[in-house]
């Protein structure tokens, strides 16, 4: 790294230059962290044979003419200049002066200096060999990139002025042959046409076309020319992971318990990073930031949290930074798993029931947990914090008290052991009390709904091998009471079937009863999480409403969330809300109808209610703005009513063996 350093140096010294130099390297491997950090500083400190060297800094990143850059140029100019320069530059001729002066000049008239007073010496100013200039992403310009280097030539040609472009070569390859792709194979099937080539047999009309592109659009061998013009080096940067992100910690340095436990930590962050085999440390400084606040919230709630539990945390979070963020998966992929103990369950399934679905979570295990032995592999508030930026204090405080119970217990309970354990683990002397342990939470109701059922499943997989003295009845009674304690502290289950897969045993027809008392139970638990989410969502009508937009349209436009929630308040919420949202939420109402009108018939009695609500609220007031509007939406709330009451009846069935309710909307 020090002799990339010390060469750029030189090119800097040197006393005659007609050529620039480019530091080449992967997006987000630090190269703008190099040039602020290492270089930029070097060479503003730098005096040689007498100059004082100045940098002029400009990310061309979003650029979409040439004028910009200039306009760039004139500013980062401005501010090393006396405060009179602007109103001073007008006056002077500009055919005598240099091509960088010039864009000054162009540029002070552009913001409309003038000429009258202070004085200057403009000379002295617009001295061309005591400027390096530094052109930052020139491939994330909105601009042809040949354009931009002639731009640039004239600076190094004409004047001589020490440049330095910065960019990834690898991604300009990439734009130069995808940049107006239909365009260019649109002329080129025009001219293999004309030629009469087209259809020939002697080669494939698609490679035919692509070199036919080549041919006519070689914006390649120009990016050549012109780079082989006027670049006369180009370095390629790799950085020492170490070196960098020692640099990133020094951010924490005002932290001393946070940055004590990142230095300590150092190579279990390089090598989380080298794993992730994505070297973008963009990627890396969020996900310490986020650690950050992590780190943070942890020593504030839980001072005392054990380490490993910690360095698990760090690993978790950059892990999933990565995963997330570099596009390597889709945002979803985690969002089913809600505890460490449903993580394990599916490293256990994957292995025993090889179901593909899963194979994805035991890559992610193998890869960053490889050698890292923890109890504790999956935090659900740093993959919701993560995925969403939202740091759920609730979720939070149930991961950690999780914690705290595994490590403040010599072992596992004996319900954690069968649903994140392969049962077959457990000693021979351990698996009745294991067993007795189990069916005593059960009957005294201290285990979630789901978990219940999950264990059934075991208890029933056990009675059909005869390795436990519960006859099956006795055990579904236990069971079902089980499940009635419970009902009230119990959360709803979206899918029982993917929970049921991921035990890693055979599912017997025993569970049918257990399974019908869950369904009954579960749907209670639905229509309780629906009135609570519709009362989340509508109280922010009408002081938030971009919330309210926000979280309607993403979750719940093809959900009856509108059945649980009181019509009243909504007409309470609604006429208090401006005009433009009165119209806003009547185009949302009427849309979503239409596009789920199946979905969302359940909703009929509401929107009744709602459209005589409207109208008695009406009915009798001079009309305003808003009545108007109100009264609009009253008569269009038509529109969805007839939708409505179009749908054909539903067919209903007198018995089912199983009644699959949990991912229907009631």
């Amino acid at each position: 790294m020090e002799d990339l350093v010390e060469s750029i140096l030189d090119y800097v010294r040197a006393d005659y230059t007609d050529y620039a130099i480019m530091i080449n390297g992967e997006w987000g491997s630090g190269k703008t962290y190099f040039w602020n950090n290492k270089i930029r500083n070097k060479i503003d400190s730098l005096t040689f044979n007498g100059k004082k060297y100045t940098t002029i800094y400009m990310s061309l990143y979003g650029i979409s003419n040439l004028e910009e850059i200039s306009k760039k140029i004139y500013i980062e100019t401005t501010q090393l200049m006396d405060k009179n320069m602007k109103k001073y530059m007008e006056s002077h001729d500009k055919t005598s002066i240099p091509e960088y002066a010039k864009t000054g000049l162009d540029m002070a008239h552009f913001f409309g200096a003038s000429q009258k007073d202070g004085k200057i010496d403009y000379g002295k100013f617009f001295a061309t060999d005591d400027k390096v200039l530094c052109f930052d992403d020139l491939e994330r310009a909105n601009v042809d990139v040949i354009d931009i280097l002639g731009y640039i030539n004239n600076f190094v040609e004409h004047d001589h002025i020490k440049t330095i472009i910065i960019c990834n070569e690898k991604e300009l390859a990439t734009k130069l042959k995808s940049s107006n792709l239909e365009m260019k194979t649109f002329i080129a099937t025009y001219l293999l046409d004309k030629e009469g080539s087209l259809l020939s047999t002697d080669k494939p009309m698609v490679e035919k076309i692509a070199e036919k592109i080549e041919y006519v659009f070689d914006k390649a061998n120009d990016y050549e020319r012109i780079k082989e013009k006027l670049i006369g080096e180009t370095f390629e940067y790799a950085p020492k992971f170490n070196y960098i992100i020692n640099g990133l910690l020094m951010r924490y340095e005002g932290n001393a318990e946070l940055i004590r436990f990142l230095r300590e930590h150092t190579n279990l962050i390089t090598n989380t990073f080298i794993k992730s085999g994505t070297r973008n440390l963009r990627i890396l400084k969020h996900a310490l930031n986020d650690f950050q606040k992590i780190f943070e919230t942890v020593n504030k709630f839980y001072p005392n949290t054990n380490i490993r539990v910690l360095q698990t945390m760090l690993i978790f979070t950059i892990a999933v930074s990565f995963e997330i963020k570099a596009g390597k998966i889709t945002k979803d992929k985690f969002v089913n798993i809600n505890t460490n103990e449903e993580y394990k369950s599916i490293l256990v399934s994957s292995r025993v029931l090889m179901d593909n679905r899963q194979f994805y979570i035991k890559e992610f295990d193998n890869n960053y947990y490889f050698n890292f032995k923890s109890e504790y592999r999956f935090f659900k508030f740093i993959e919701v914090y993560v995925r969403t930026r939202i740091f759920d204090m609730k979720i939070f405080k149930n991961d950690m008290e999780r914690i705290i119970q595994t490590i403040d217990t010599e072992k596992l309970p004996g319900y954690k052991r069968l649903l994140t354990e392969e049962y077959w683990k457990i000693a021979d002397d351990q698996f009745p009390f294991v067993i007795e342990e189990v069916v005593e939470n059960v009957r005294k109701g201290e285990l979630q709904l789901i978990d219940i059922v999950k264990l059934f499943a075991y208890f029933s997989y056990f009675s059909r091998r005869n390795l436990i003295a519960y006859d099956m009845q006795t055990i579904k009674n236990i069971f079902i009471d089980g499940m009635n304690l419970v009902e009230d502290k119990s959360e709803y289950c979206s899918n029982i079937d993917e929970e049921l897969s991921r035990i890693g045993i055979d599912v017997g027809e025993d569970m049918n009863e257990v399974l019908n008392h869950f369904h009954e139970i579960n749907r209670n638990l639905r229509v309780k999480m629906y009135k609570n989410k519709a009362e989340e969502i509508f109280k922010c009508i009408p002081m938030k409403m971009e919330t309210f937009y926000e979280k309607f349209t993403e979750e719940y436009m093809g959900k009856p969330l509108l059945k649980y929630y009181d019509t009243y308040k909504m007409i309470q919420r609604i006429t208090c809300a401006s005009n433009e949202d009165i119209m806003r939420i009547k185009e949302m109402l009427i849309d979503r109808a239409k596009k789920y009108k199946k979905e969302l018939e359940s909703e009929l009695p509401f929107i009744i209610t709602l459209k005589s609500a409207l109208e008695l609220h009406c009915k009798g007031k001079n009309n305003s703005i808003k009545i108007v509007m109100l009264k609009e939406f009253a008569n269009d709330l038509q529109i969805i009513i007839d939708l409505y009451k179009d749908m054909p009846p539903k067919k209903t069935y007198r018995k089912a063996k199983i009644r699959k309710e949990v991912n229907e909307d009631v």
